[in-house]
């Protein structure tokens, strides 16, 4: 008979396997053969497998990530109007490749 078995992937998609007897010249008995057909699994084979995922970065870094994009921006001109000219630059720019956030 034909069978049919969900395989999932490491990155959460899932194909349905047809397994048919197959008979091959000089072996004796029967062998397996597997042929992939890509149709979408149900709804919740697809919920399931997304709800179990875990996120790369977490809350905390992504936090810390957003703090340091708004830190790192010139200063507006009138800072440099109202210190006298004391004030130029920002002197805790970062750069993404000269310094690191030190993660």
């Amino acid at each position: 008979g034909i069978k049919y078995c969900w395989v999932f992937t490491s990155w959460g998609q899932s194909r349905t396997l047809l397994r048919t007897p197959t008979f091959q010249a000089g072996h004796s008995g029967l062998r397996k053969g597997r042929r992939a057909l890509f149709s979408s699994p149900p709804s919740y084979v697809r919920l399931s497998s997304l709800l179990t995922m875990s996120s790369h970065k977490t809350f905390r870094i992504k936090r810390f990530l957003a703090k340091k994009q708004k830190q790192n921006r010139p200063i507006p001109q009138w800072i440099r109007m109202k210190t006298g000219n004391k004030i130029r630059y920002n002197s805790k720019r970062g750069h993404w490749r000269r310094t690191k956030l030190g993660l």
